[in-house]
């Protein structure tokens, strides 16, 4: 049974888990920008008003700010904290500008660009990479111990014993891969591919859907064949194999991912499954009362999420910054001043208007809007 943090478990938490990553994110961008020589002239832990602050020795100036959703690395060159481009650079001495964010090659830019997502990412695989090394690596076959009467893997003719070799021509090599793959995918068609008895069958069925709850009163559609695994086998993983394994966890999460998102853009998922800050931070105090590897296996997840939404192709975001480049790589100049204002004005509107989605889905969630109806009627 999952406790109720209360309110303080759960601003702290939410601040235990964005505050780091948002540090290590923008600590990707920093220790790159000053290996290639940028300076960096404020490391900001938040947006608005500054809490604290105070400048080192290399003139940076570190702020931590009131609002705590996110954070950024204004360079020498830099006109504000989206990393435009400021149109005085060119004004500045030999000296400044040899260390200003503009003046860099095209490649060393988006190395600094990227190296905020990747150490999102390589976070996560500390932290999973840790997980198979001192628990294991859940290797339970993709074998039906189990067939639920009345499931649509009876229907279709899946029986106890049946190896899974493929769904839809993706190789199931662990339960847990059949589990990631149905779940996403209620109501829909899927061709199977079993072994029985020595010899591979081809079975067509239809992943059946049902309503589950996450445990703070919030019901969503799943995908579910009705296959119960088999006896659960954990591997114990070797140090030098943990990175490997966490990689691969990592690439299925992402995958997952895409997937879903596709799902939302193509109108198969509902928009109203994206969750933003406030359900992060229930999910925060949540995932603190259930103990510390499960508050950690959490970072994780939120790590990946915010390397992976960073590299989204949006203006104002990493991803905005490296499709500019790659622009400029193919035509060998800079994208106009002129295009790129637009963009990061199209893009701040994209960014406000998830954000608005988001925050109204979460407080849709906590059933504010009920019981507004409930006043008013």
């Amino acid at each position: 049974m999952i406790q109720n943090p209360g309110f303080l478990l759960t601003v702290l938490a939410f601040v235990a888990v964005i505050g780091p990553l948002v540090f290590v994110h923008e600590l990707g961008h920093y220790l790159v920008g000053r290996w290639c020589g940028v300076k960096a002239e404020a490391f900001s832990i938040g947006f608005g008003p500054e809490i604290a602050a105070w400048v080192d020795k290399r003139g940076t100036r570190w702020r931590i700010a009131a609002l705590p959703l996110g954070g950024y690395v204004k360079f020498k060159g830099d006109m504000n904290a989206a990393s435009q481009t400021d149109p005085q650079w060119l004004e500045m001495s030999a000296q400044d500008r040899a260390e200003s964010f503009p003046a860099k090659p095209l490649w060393q830019r988006a190395a600094i660009v990227a190296a905020g997502p990747a150490i999102n990412f390589l976070f996560a695989i500390l932290i999973l990479g840790s997980f198979a090394f001192f628990y294991g690596e859940s290797r339970t076959p993709p074998v039906a111990g189990i067939v639920q009467p009345g499931s649509a893997a009876q229907v279709a003719g899946i029986r106890v014993g049946d190896r899974i070799v493929s769904f839809n021509g993706r190789v199931m090599d662990t339960y847990n891969d059949m589990v990631m793959y149905t779940r996403i995918r209620p109501g829909e068609p899927v061709d199977v591919v079993a072994e029985r008895d020595g010899r591979r069958i081809a079975i067509t069925a239809t992943i059946g859907s049902v309503m589950e709850g996450d445990g703070f009163g919030n019901s969503f559609r799943v995908g579910r064949l009705g296959i119960g695994a088999g006896d659960p086998v954990v591997d114990p993983v070797p140090l030098w194999r943990a990175p490997i394994v966490a990689i691969e966890r990592t690439g299925d999460i992402v995958r997952t991912m895409v997937e879903t998102l596709g799902q939302i853009v193509g109108g198969g998922r509902s928009v109203k499954e994206l969750g933003g800050p406030l359900k992060i931070a229930e999910v925060s105090g949540q995932a603190a009362t259930m103990g510390p590897e499960s508050f950690i296996f959490f970072m994780a997840l939120i790590s990946i999420n915010l390397g992976f939404i960073n590299l989204l192709p949006i203006p104002m975001l990493d991803g905005g910054h490296l499709l500019f480049y790659g622009i400029e790589a193919v035509q060998r100049r800079p994208v106009s001043p002129q295009v790129q204002d637009w963009a990061y004005r199209s893009g701040l509107a994209v960014l406000l208007a998830m954000m608005m989605l988001v925050t109204f889905n979460d407080l849709s969630s906590f059933g504010l809007w009920k019981s507004l109806s409930g006043l008013i009627g």
